[in-house]
């Protein structure tokens, strides 16, 4: 059965760094595209970046130049490598996977993890 599970989230200070991380499991990792979304109560998920399977990575306006995704196939992990935090980034981060294509569109994934909370304090 295919699995995601988040770690690394917490709180920081508005300038500081995480690191998050998404374990695959049940499913030919390797192969799929992977995803970080983000959300805040009351409001939609968002897209915040995504990476395919040659690690080519997308990402949201509002984290570029901030945020690094990046993945290690041999051990079915994902990571988002989040600097220079901001308040605005406080939200419940999710891992997701999807097996064609890869983009920032929230609807084609497939599988999601259950989210790690990410809270940035000014």
């Amino acid at each position: 059965q295919e699995q995601l599970v988040e770690s690394g989230g917490g709180s920081v200070q508005a300038g500081g760094s995480l690191r998050l991380t998404c374990t695959a499991s049940g499913y030919t990792y390797s192969t799929v595209c992977m995803g970080w979304f983000r959300q805040i109560p009351g409001k939609q998920r968002e897209a915040v970046a995504s990476i395919d399977s040659e690690s080519n990575p997308l990402y949201a306006d509002a984290v570029k130049g901030r945020f690094t995704i990046s993945r290690d196939n041999a051990k079915d992990t994902m990571y988002l490598h989040m600097n220079n935090l901001r308040p605005e980034d406080t939200a419940m981060y999710f891992c997701a996977s999807r097996y064609f294509g890869c983009s920032l569109d929230r609807a084609p994934y497939n599988f999601w993890g259950q989210g790690t909370q990410v809270t940035v304090s000014s």
